[in-house]
């Protein structure tokens, strides 16, 4: 499957993406049970946020605690093998995950480094669907806050519509779009996803031509089901929308 870099494209949930971050060396500030304390390389102490005071330093879960299965930062040598005042590297290994959730602020966030998160990518790991049942999972990152994240699209689900398109499939059903595994049925029926192909009704009013050729060139062969399978394929997880 080919891939391509998307800055300029923006983000949004369902988005499968291979993340990295270069290994950086850094300083070990502090040794503790659960967690590992170093001088983080990317960010600058916000002397202008207000009420809110950060020392440097950031914290990566130890594998003895539960944080850890939602830390994506690796160290070398392993976090629970350093001492205070070690020399060590913290980056990213090459990883797949999927895009959960896009928040955006406005104005950026205040929290106590510089750059101000302007967008936060919640993110979850391979292997890993969403479960309402619990209170923090998945990971969120800025995509452009000064730690070199680098961020290749690999599969977009439905990368032909967009948020609040309105379509009729083959059987004469109306839809719209919300999002990836956020169909809405205007009859409320069942199946719960449309039958290909789709022809594109409403995009912000009336769609551009070229915007009703592309969605049904799209749709003109596979299926639902087909868009599906390619991502559950690539991130084998259950595709759950966000409650």
């Amino acid at each position: 499957m080919s891939s391509q870099t998307f800055e300029a494209e923006g983000y949004r949930s369902g988005d499968v993406l291979r993340m990295a971050c270069p290994f950086t060396e850094v300083t070990v500030t502090g040794v503790f049970r659960s967690h590992v304390s170093v001088r983080w390389p990317w960010w600058e102490i916000d002397t202008a946020a207000d009420g809110i005071e950060w020392n440097g330093d950031v914290a990566l879960p130890t594998p003895t605690d539960d944080d850890w299965r939602n830390e994506f930062f690796r160290t070398v040598p392993a976090v629970d093998t350093v001492k205070v005042g070690d020399r060590c590297r913290v980056g990213i290994p090459a990883t797949v995950v999927h895009v959960l959730a896009v928040r955006h602020f406005d104005p950026p966030l205040e929290t106590g480094w510089l750059p101000r998160p302007a967008t936060y990518l919640h993110v979850l790991g391979q292997g890993e669907s969403y479960d309402a049942g619990l209170e923090e999972q998945g990971y969120e990152i800025d995509p452009v806050g000064g730690v070199p994240f680098q961020l290749e699209l690999l599969f977009r689900p439905f990368a032909f519509l967009e948020a609040g398109d309105e379509v009729v499939d083959r059987d004469g059903r109306a839809w719209r779009f919300d999002a990836p595994w956020c169909w809405n049925a205007f009859d409320g029926g069942q199946p719960s996803a449309p039958s290909w192909p789709l022809a594109l009704l409403f995009r912000n009013g009336a769609p551009a031509p070229e915007a009703v050729a592309a969605v049904a060139e799209a749709t003109a062969s596979g299926g639902y089901a087909d868009e599906v399978s390619q991502w559950v394929a690539l991130t084998r997880a259950e595709p759950t929308a966000p409650a």
